[in-house]
């Protein structure tokens, strides 16, 4: 199965309709699976007194407050409409993640989105979680900042939520229960990507820690992707060489724009270099067989070696070291039969380099 590869326009359109139709083309024309937005309320999502996250200072300043920052980076419904209807029209995949209840019922009720993000901020909001558990279909965790434990108690509440829990009340316990139950672990495998994170913009390379991919897929047994906030495209890149089955990368029309995300995204030409890089990185993972390549089979004869008379040899000779030698093409005997062929007698002459009979 290919990587997929999602291209996080975020709030990179700055609440313009236009800016967020261009990000959709770009998406498109790198080759990205899927373009996604953020779908929210802001008074519903952000309380009055919230103070702006250390990133968001320094690309947006500290005069307003993060409630004033996001208000301007709402989309409408009517904006979703004309946002899903063009990137059906460019054939890449709409996605979006909700941060509250009526934006959740927007994108998974009335668009219909059969593919729900659940951002790392949310992992710990077990009432959503559960919201989100009874109307999507399928969903993808992001797990910044959350200890193997956070992640596998969201997931015991998504578990539940999958289940046939009419009647049974909601809590600790149950989503317990669900979580190690067979049903529960089913309907995680089969509805529940998981992607390993770092909640950082942009995210300091020392604190990637790309094995934890690995931790993620051993604990839970479930398809582990790689939302990426570093600088760049190489550490996509080497979490695909891991394995990632998802990559989520964010990317701007221009870094210099203001806004919250700009300044850890990714550029347009970056943006088609990092879906290039991948496909590049997933052709050449393979099959892991160990066996020649179509194209190595040409080049077998020429870059092996054969048994050839190390000097000119008569008749009756026997063949011993200073007159066996193993040079260039591969297309007679193998060195692997130079014992064999050490110290019998030469049945016919043989000039300085001429391949042995066998």
């Amino acid at each position: 199965m290919s990587v997929f590869i999602i291209a996080e326009a975020g709030v990179n359109h700055n609440g313009s309709l236009d800016l967020a139709k261009r990000l959709i083309d770009v998406a498109a024309e790198a080759g990205a699976d899927a373009v996604k937005f953020q779908t929210f309320r802001a008074e519903q999502v952000v309380g009055r007194r919230a103070p702006k996250a250390e990133y968001q200072v320094r690309s947006t300043g500290a005069d307003d407050s993060q409630l004033d920052m996001i208000r301007k980076l709402e989309l409408s419904e009517e904006d979703h409409e004309v946002l899903i209807s063009h990137a059906r029209s460019r054939d890449v995949a709409f996605l979006s993640t909700p941060f509250d209840s009526f934006s959740l019922v927007l994108l998974a009720r009335r668009y219909g989105l059969q593919t729900i993000k659940i951002p790392s901020g949310e992992i710990t909001n077990a009432p959503f979680l559960l919201e989100i558990a009874r109307a999507a279909p399928r969903i993808i965790l992001s797990t910044g900042m959350s200890t193997l434990g956070e992640v596998e108690d969201a997931l015991g509440v998504l578990a539940f939520g999958f289940a046939a829990t009419e009647g049974v009340p909601p809590g600790r316990a149950a989503f317990g229960r669900a979580f190690a139950s067979d049903e529960g672990r089913q309907a995680l495998r089969e509805r529940v990507s998981l992607l390993h994170c770092t909640t950082e913009y942009p995210a300091p390379f020392a604190e990637v820690n790309l094995r934890a991919m690995d931790a993620l897929a051993a604990a839970f047994g479930l398809p582990v992707g790689y939302s990426d906030h570093t600088s760049g495209i190489h550490v996509s890149v080497a979490a695909v060489a891991r394995g990632a089955c998802i990559v989520e990368k964010h990317f701007t029309l221009d870094r210099a724009l203001p806004g919250p995300d700009h300044k850890a995204s990714l550029e347009p030409d970056e943006l088609k270099s990092l879906v290039r890089a991948i496909r590049d990185v997933e052709a050449a993972l393979g099959d892991g067989v160990k066996r020649p390549t179509e194209a190595e089979w040409k080049n077998r004869d020429v870059a092996r070696k054969s048994l050839v008379a190390a000097r000119p040899v008569s008749a009756g000779e026997t063949l011993v070291k200073d007159s066996i030698a193993c040079k260039r093409p591969g297309t007679g005997v193998s060195p692997f039969e130079y014992w064999r062929i050490e110290g019998t007698v030469a049945a016919r002459p043989y000039e300085q380099d001429e391949a042995l009979d066998g």
